[in-house]
């Protein structure tokens, strides 16, 4: 059973793992099990080239990113599960117990966090209630995103980045996906505020 279950290896899920992860030594997150499933064919960082993010260097590869996201998060938080080369299908269940089904295994979470495009048609079988037309993209695009308030779907149920209903910018999306952290941090501290900073002076 994961305590979390992030679901999206794109910006805003790796940003989400990151900011987790990087709790471990918090004593509310000590003992979490936190995982995130790490499928990015379909990111659109694959086609992307940076000059106008923050942190970024000027010219660098979305499909870099990619691929360094992932070997940055193992090689500071190994403890967080990385899932990879897998696709999920389906999420049923509740808060405290899903059930989250990819194309070749499944796996029981807590609490669940979709990092996915805002892609039309939406493919994760559960939550088609919740899907609606996207509020910050032209129609044109028949971009699609879940219904939420403040990245929060429903009781246990967190979504990030473009499929939360924020612009395609990267940015944006790590931003997102750092409050969904910090907001699921904040749960586990009994609902005291968390924000967790590196400091030179520690």
């Amino acid at each position: 059973m994961f305590d979390v279950l992030v679901i999206g290896g794109g910006v805003s899920g790796m940003s989400c793992a990151l900011i987790l992860g990087s709790a471990q030594n918090k004593p509310f997150a000590a003992d979490k099990k936190i995982g995130i499933i790490t499928h990015q064919k379909g990111s659109s960082l694959q086609d992307a080239l940076f000059y106008n993010a923050y942190g970024v260097p000027s010219g660098k590869l979305g499909s870099e990113l990619l691929t360094e996201s992932v070997d940055q998060l193992q090689q500071l938080y190994p403890h967080i599960i990385q899932i990879a080369d897998e696709k999920v299908m389906k999420i049923e269940g509740e808060a405290g117990n899903f059930t989250v089904m990819t194309n070749k295994d499944s796996y029981q979470t807590k609490i669940v966090v979709i990092g996915i495009g805002a892609g039309n048609p939406f493919t994760i079988e559960g939550l088609e209630a919740f899907v609606m037309p996207h509020q910050k993209v032209i129609a044109e695009k028949n971009r699609i995103q879940l219904r939420n308030v403040d990245h929060k779907v429903a009781e246990g149920i967190y979504v990030t980045g473009t499929l939360a209903g924020w612009r395609s910018q990267l940015a944006i999306a790590a931003g997102s996906g750092a409050a969904v952290a910090t907001d699921i941090l904040t749960l586990w501290n009994d609902g005291v505020h968390v924000q967790v900073h590196d400091s030179i002076r520690k």
